[in-house]
């Protein structure tokens, strides 16, 4: 950066820093040199892989417990702590990763959990953040092959998820020895005949857990009961947003690699807004991935499935494959409208939220339209794939519309269950299940915002006579 951007960086930082902000802004971070800084209106550490040194006040990010705010009873004491009694795991890590990518921000400002944004995107269940609630996702292993049994006390990160499946599928360790993140070798091994991913996006860890243990979620519990949970779950990549972690998690690289670096960001190259989260962008995920980046389908030799799921390079049968080939200027949109179910007749959906929310009706009919594709790829044992993974996107829905513990939520992942259910009875009609193995995560956590906490940074930030870009609201670009 020239002397102007930097005082134009510095500048900015003093007013995201600003105590009057400190409500809405949990801290915010940049690269600098080798190292990362994050600050916030408490003070400022200078993070490298071995080292964080304070520059003043107190380090935004010092505890870095992957666990902490486990089990439910203890995130609901404490709900949206404030950033001195907050946790951040592989705050460094996962940093350094999103800023050595081309498309990264010259600064990202961290939300608080509080802040509620509904006029930029905002919901009342939130994500993106460092914090460890957003960030946390669930993670099972169950079925054929698992070593370990029970909740167990250590977290894992969401890049560990792609080569674990591709070594389960059948792929050698050291073919993925490139990955940022490794195989579960220490509780899984590859005794499985067929091996599944499932993806609830958007799921609160606690939640989903307490839901299981307390029979809400039966076939979760199924699952959880020929396996094991880890309590920390899986660590999203930062910013802990959707497509940033789908293809964290497939491919096994954080963004720094990846180049997918939100839901929204801004390409230097050509002056131009990247959108990639969106339902008539989705199937075009391949053309904003970095070269030379591999998903867990291409590792493996046999058939391949990604239902649902933009992340789908490499696989032999593609939900978003199909839309390509459709060849319709509107993507996903198009063709969904054309094909989706009726929600309103799908025993599995909770009707009251159908029939009162249209992101829930909608999410409900992408959801049943992938339990017919997963049913589909599995006539018989034979044609079955040696890996699929399922993507589900009511979950999501439900935590954004109502937060993460209401009834929504709790309603969206009832209704997930259910689909879960089917698909296995499905293998155990096939007498497969006991020589499959399922991997069940998210892509992030979720937490309740407080529609009491609003605030803006932007106006600020213009207040200072700086120009920028704000994408993704958080992300933001000096000099744009």
């Amino acid at each position: 950066m020239t002397v102007t951007d930097l005082a134009a960086r510095d500048r900015a930082v003093d007013v995201l820093c600003d105590p009057a902000l400190a409500h809405v802004v949990d801290l915010v971070a940049y690269a600098d040199r080798s190292a990362i800084v994050v600050a916030n209106a408490d003070g400022a550490a200078r993070l490298t892989a071995s080292d964080a040194e304070v520059l003043h006040g107190r380090n935004p990010v010092a505890d870095q417990d992957p666990l902490a705010f486990t089990p439910l009873t203890t995130e609901l004491a404490d709900l949206s702590p404030a950033n001195a009694l907050n946790a951040y795991p592989f705050a460094y890590e996962r940093l350094a990763s999103l800023f050595s990518a081309t498309a990264a921000p010259d600064i990202a400002v961290v939300h608080t959990g509080k802040h509620h944004w509904p006029d930029q995107g905002g919901h009342l269940g939130e994500h993106g953040s460092l914090n460890v609630v957003q960030s946390r996702a669930p993670l099972i292993l169950s079925g054929a092959g698992v070593t370990e049994r029970g909740m167990l006390g250590v977290a894992a990160r969401t890049i560990d998820v792609g080569p674990t499946l591709a070594w389960l599928a059948g792929a050698a360790l050291g073919a993925l020895s490139d990955m940022d993140g490794r195989a579960l070798v220490d509780l899984v091994v590859p005794e499985a005949q067929h091996v599944v991913g499932l993806l609830w996006d958007g799921c609160n860890s606690n939640s989903l857990y307490a839901l299981a243990q307390a029979g809400e979620l039966p076939n979760v519990a199924r699952l959880m009961s020929s396996g094991c949970a880890l309590r920390g779950g899986a660590i999203a990549e930062f910013p802990s947003v959707t497509l940033v972690n789908h293809t964290s998690a497939l491919t096994g690289v954080g963004p720094g690699r990846h180049g997918i670096v939100n839901n929204a960001y801004f390409d230097r190259r050509n002056a131009a807004q990247v959108l990639t989260n969106n339902s008539a962008t989705w199937h075009r995920w391949s053309e904003w991935l970095a070269p030379g980046v591999r998903t867990a389908f291409e590792f493996v030799d046999g058939p391949t499935a990604s239902v649902n799921e933009p992340v789908d390079t490499g696989a032999s049968y593609s939900t978003f494959a199909l839309v390509r080939e459709g060849g319709s200027s509107d993507g996903a949109k198009s063709m969904l409208d054309d094909f989706l179910p009726d929600p309103k007749l799908d025993p599995l959906a909770t009707q009251e939220h159908v029939l009162g929310n249209k992101e829930y009706a909608f999410s409900s009919s992408v959801d049943g339209i992938g339990l017919q594709q997963v049913l589909d790829l599995w006539p018989a044992v034979s044609e079955a794939p040696r890996l699929m993974w399922w993507n589900t996107t009511l979950t999501d829905t439900g935590h954004h519309e109502g937060g993460p513990h209401s009834p929504i939520a709790h309603a969206a992942m009832r209704d997930a269950d259910a689909r879960l259910g089917v698909f296995l009875d499905r293998l155990e009609h096939l007498g497969v299940l006991d020589r499959t193995m399922f991997l069940l995560t998210s892509d992030h956590g979720s937490e309740g915002a407080d529609p009491s906490c609003v605030g803006d940074w932007d106006q600020p930030l213009r207040d200072a006579g700086l120009t920028f870009r704000d994408e993704a609201y958080g992300f933001i670009y000096l000099g744009h």
